[in-house]
C-alpha cells in the first residue's frame, strides 16, 4: 500500500481500533514468531521459562478478523505450534489483559486441550472488545465446555487484592485440577495502576505474586506474552516485577489489604457458574460476609490472647506498659512480666516470636479448615514452667508484629518491623531490668528473634557484660547472629557466655566452616522443625542455664 493508500482506509482501520504503516505485516509475522520461538523453547526444555516482549499484541486477533491493535493472536498460534510439534498437549492460558482476550477463547471454544482464563473489566458488555463473550457464563461448547473461565470485572478500580482473591478462590484450584503442561500468560499491563484507559489499581507487586502462583504449575514451564498496556511507567515496572520472578526471585511482600465488595461478589459468582465443571471450586468458601468486618478477629490475634490468657492463668503474669500508642497498637499484650520482676535476683528473658497453628485441611487447592483436627503448639510451656519452679522472675517478649491500620509518620529514614522489635527491646532493658534490683541476668532467644537479641547486645553491649550471665539462642535453621567484628570486648564475653543450639545440618556449620568459633558452646540437633527443637534442647539449656546462675552467685 502506498502511503495514500493507508490514509484513504483509515476509517476502516480506524472501526477495528488498528493502525497501520508500510512495515506492519513485517512488525506482525515477528511479534508472532517471537512468541511461538518462545512456547517451544520451553515446550522443548531448552529454558525453563521465557518472555516474549512483542508488539503487536494478539488476543484480540479472531480466526477471520484483526482488531483491537492485533493482527495475529500470537499467543493461540503458538498454542497450537507447541501441540503440534512437542509433547506438550495440555495448555493453561491465563489472561490478565484489563481487557477480554476475545480471539484466544474464540480459538478454543470447543477444545478441551487448552483451558483459558480471563480476568478482565466487563461492566456488562459495554467495555472493549464489547458483548457477551466475555461474561462468566461463556463458558465453551461441546467437549470445551467448562474449559473456558471468565472473571468479569463490572467496574473499574479494582486492586491487588481482588486480583489475589480471584487467583486463589478460582484461578489456582480450576489450573491444579486441570494440570497443564505449559502456562502461558497473555500479560497486558493495562490493569496497572497508573493506566488510564485500563483504570484499576494493580501494582508491580501484584502482577509478580500472580506469576509466582504461576509458576507453582506444570513444572515450572511458564511463558509469559506481553499484551496490552498504555502507560509506559506502569507497563514498565510492572514487566520488570514478571522478570524478576521468572529469574527465581521471590515477589516481595504485600500488604495487609481486603478485596474490594464488588470484587469478592464477582469471584463469588463466578465460583457458583465454574463449580458446575470443576470439582476443586468451592462457592462456599468465597460467600461474601457481610458487615462482619469489625466482628473478626485474625488467627495470630487470637493466638496472642490465648498466650496472654495461659501466662496470666498459669504463672499470674501481668502485662507490661509500653512507651508510645505506637508500640502499644504494635505489640500490645505480648510483653509478659512476673510479679517479682523488680525484686528478684535472677532474671530469664524469653525473646521470641511464638504463635504456632497446626491445620489439617479439607482441601489443599480451596484451604477449607478441619477445625476438629487442628490445634495450637506452644513448645515453651516447659520452658515457662521450669523457670517458674526455679524461683527465677520472667519477662516473656513476644515480638510477632501486628500490622499498623495506617502508615506511621514516623522521622527515622528505616521504618520495618525489624527497628520496632529491636528498639522495643532496648526499651525493655533502659526502662525494666535496668530499674530492677536484677544481679542475674539468662537472656533465652528462639527463631529469628535471635537477631533482635543480638542487636540488644551490641547497643547495651557494658551493662550486658555486666549483668548478664548466660545467652542461649534456639536458631535452629534461622540466620545464626554474629557479634560484629567491631566490639570485640563483647564477642570475648560471648564465646564464653552463650549457648547456641541449631540444625545439626545448618549451611553455617560445615566441617570446613570456622563458623562455630565465635560461640561458647554449640549444639546440634538433628531435628528441624522449630517447635520440636526447643523441647530437644531443654535438658541442656537448663544445665547451662542453672551453671551460670551458680557461677554468678560465686
Amino acid at each position: 500500500m502506498t502511503p495514500q493508500d493507508i490514509i484513504d482506509s483509515e476509517a476502516y482501520y480506524e472501526s477495528l481500533s488498528v493502525y497501520v504503516v508500510n512495515g506492519t505485516p513485517a512488525a506482525a509475522r515477528l511479534s508472532c514468531g517471537g512468541v511461538i520461538e518462545a512456547c517451544l523453547a520451553v515446550a522443548r526444555g531448552e529454558l525453563k521459562k521465557t518472555f516474549a516482549i512483542v508488539r503487536p499484541p494478539g488476543h484480540h486477533a479472531e480466526p477471520d478478523e484483526h482488531m483491537g491493535f492485533c493482527f495475529f493472536n500470537n499467543v493461540a498460534i503458538a498454542t497450537r505450534v507447541v501441540q503440534l510439534l512437542t509433547p506438550m498437549k495440555k495448555i493453561l492460558i491465563l489472561d490478565w489483559d484489563v481487557h477480554h482476550g476475545n480471539g484466544t477463547q474464540r480459538a478454543f471454544y470447543d477444545d478441551p486441550s487448552v483451558l483459558y482464563i480471563s480476568l478482565h473489566r466487563y461492566e456488562s458488555g459495554q467495555f472493549y472488545p464489547c458483548g457477551t463473550f466475555g461474561s462468566m457464563v461463556s463458558c465453551g461448547e461441546g467437549p470445551g465446555l467448562g474449559y473456558s473461565v471468565n472473571i468479569p470485572w463490572p467496574e473499574k478500580g479494582m486492586t491487588d487484592a481482588d486480583y489475589i482473591h480471584a487467583f486463589q478462590q478460582v484461578v489456582m484450584p480450576i489450573a491444579m485440577e486441570f494440570s497443564p503442561d505449559l502456562v502461558i500468560i497473555s500479560a497486558g499491563f493495562d490493569a496497572a495502576d497508573g493506566d488510564e484507559l485500563g483504570e484499576c489499581h494493580v501494582t508491580p507487586t501484584g502482577f509478580a505474586h500472580m506469576t509466582h502462583m504461576l509458576a507453582s504449575l506444570a513444572g515450572g514451564r511458564l511463558v509469559v506474552a506481553l499484551e496490552g498496556g498504555y502507560n509506559m511507567d506502569a507497563s514498565a515496572s510492572s514487566a520488570v516485577a514478571v522478570a524478576r520472578v521468572i529469574l527465581g526471585e521471590a515477589p516481595p511482600e504485600l500488604p495487609p489489604q481486603i478485596a474490594t465488595e464488588v470484587g469478592t461478589e464477582t469471584v463469588y459468582q463466578v465460583a457458583v457458574e465454574q463449580s458446575k465443571y470443576w470439582k476443586s471450586v468451592n462457592p462456599k468458601a468465597c460467600e461474601p460476609r457481610e458487615d462482619v468486618t469489625e466482628n473478626t478477629f485474625s488467627i495470630p490475634e487470637i493466638l496472642k490472647a490465648h498466650r496472654q490468657h495461659y501466662l496470666y492463668s498459669k504463672h499470674n503474669m501481668l502485662q507490661v506498659p509500653l512507651m508510645t500508642a505506637e508500640y502499644e497498637e504494635r505489640f500490645g499484650t505480648q510483653v509478659m512480666c512476673t510479679n517479682d520482676l523488680l525484686e528478684n535476683k535472677t532474671l530469664v528473658v524469653f525473646v521470641h516470636e511464638f504463635g504456632n497453628l497446626r491445620v489439617e485441611l479439607n482441601k489443599k487447592t480451596t484451604c477449607d479448615v478441619r477445625l476438629e483436627y487442628s490445634h495450637m503448639i506452644d513448645t515453651s510451656k516447659k520452658l515457662l514452667d521450669w523457670i517458674r519452679d526455679e524461683k527465677y522472675a520472667l519477662l516473656d517478649v513476644n515480638l510477632f508484629p501486628r500490622p499498623f491500620a495506617a502508615p506511621l509518620k514516623r522521622t527515622k529514614a528505616v521504618d520495618s518491623p525489624e527497628n520496632y522489635s529491636q528498639e522495643l527491646l532496648t526499651y525493655l532493658w533502659d526502662n525494666y531490668i535496668q530499674s530492677s534490683n536484677v544481679q542475674r541476668i539468662i537472656l533465652v532467644s528462639h527463631g529469628s528473634a535471635c537477631l533482635h537479641l543480638m542487636s540488644l547486645l551490641e547497643k547495651r553491649a557494658a551493662n550486658v557484660i555486666k549483668y548478664v550471665s548466660a545467652v542461649v539462642q534456639v536458631v535452629g535453621t534461622s540466620v545464626v547472629p554474629v557479634v560484629s567484628g567491631n566490639v570485640d570486648t563483647l564477642r570475648a564475653w560471648y564465646e564464653k557466655r552463650s549457648l547456641v543450639i541449631v540444625y545439626s545440618k545448618h549451611p553455617d556449620f560445615t566441617p570446613d566452616s570456622h563458623f562455630w568459633r565465635r560461640y561458647g558452646d554449640l549444639l546440634k540437633i538433628d531435628e528441624q522443625k522449630p517447635i520440636k527443637l526447643l523441647l530437644q534442647a531443654l535438658p541442656v539449656i537448663q544445665q547451662f542455664v542453672k551453671r551460670a546462675v551458680e557461677s554468678r552467685k560465686a
